[in-house]
């Protein structure tokens, strides 16, 4: 964990969170143009190589006019978690911090944020003989196995979420401890932002991504990787929808719908995790689209003079 450091502007990390499409990015250039900062990627999609368009990674404009770090680095067919972006994220925060700039962790995966932030206790690594077992069963089986391993632990995860599930028996089962000893709580520590906008303006926003999207050719960006994409990677949203039209299951209109429809779902889960927990000043974009005015509102709100 890198220490959160106070003082001088340039002494610490300054974190900028939020749902996708909310304006991240651009923000976060205009940000790190004015304070002399570098960006590192907090996004478990944009870290792969071969998916730019999809995954919304900055444009190669962006990323020559400014240094970016953790950004379409790692082979679509590793799997990838959060201590492999930890092992990553830390000697990158360093090496920014000591050639006095202002490293800006940019993105929307909590878990990356909660790494930086607070630490965590190492958890088990996932054991390739357990998990296919695990991924021989059904849910219901799933959450009684955790029940039983840990009493407590189906009200810290999202028994929604097979895989959530299967990892949490992993931790549970592989280290004997309760999951709740892996938790922390929300850090007052971390200087840093969420942003946010009114929902009609979110959805108006996530379906002019998506159109874009196709519009800059992401159908032949996943067609050009066949069969290379690992199980971390194909997670992206939207991947599985355009495989889908690609094979002729779904309409290009019918594909574009269901990626609005998950990508709406996804950020509105991205939020309430923010919101829930970390202790990030709420910065409100609605009726904002220029960088340079939301960057000075950023500025404000992060008490820099």
């Amino acid at each position: 964990m890198i220490p959160i450091q106070h003082g001088r502007p340039n002494s610490g990390i300054l974190f900028i969170a939020g749902p996708t499409g909310v304006g991240k990015s651009s923000l976060a250039l205009a940000l790190a143009e004015r304070l002399g900062g570098e960006i590192v990627g907090a996004d478990a999609f944009q870290i792969y190589t071969g998916l730019p368009i999809l995954t919304a990674q900055p444009t190669p404009q962006d990323l020559r006019w400014l240094p970016h770090h953790l950004i379409g680095c790692i082979s679509v067919g590793e799997t990838f978690d959060v201590h492999r972006y930890a092992a990553l994220a830390q000697p990158a925060l360093a090496d920014v911090i000591a050639r006095g700039k202002i490293p800006l962790v940019v993105g929307g995966t909590g878990l990356y944020f909660r790494a930086l932030i607070e630490g965590f206790d190492p958890a088990p690594p996932p054991d390739a003989g357990l998990r296919a077992e695990l991924d021989a069963l059904e849910l219901p089986r799933l959450i009684e196995r955790l029940r039983m391993a840990d009493p407590d632990a189906p009200a810290r995860v999202d028994v929604r979420n097979k895989r959530r599930v299967v990892r949490a028996i992993e931790i549970v089962e592989g280290s004997g401890r309760p999951l709740a000893e892996f938790r922390t709580t929300p850090s007052s520590e971390a200087r840093g932002l969420l942003l946010v906008r009114d929902r009609e303006e979110m959805q108006r926003r996530i379906e002019a991504n998506v159109r874009s999207m196709f519009d800059a050719g992401v159908i032949d960006e996943v067609r050009s990787l066949g069969e290379s994409v690992g199980p971390t990677a194909a997670r992206a949203i939207g991947l599985r929808q355009i495989q889908a039209l690609l094979h002729g299951r779904l309409t290009r209109a019918e594909c574009e719908t269901a990626m609005i429809t998950t990508t709406r779902k996804y950020a509105k889960r991205q939020l309430t995790w923010f919101r829930n927990q970390t202790r990030f000043r709420s910065l409100d974009l609605t009726d904002t689209q220029n960088p340079s005015q939301a960057a000075e509102s950023a500025l404000a709100a992060l008490d820099f003079s």
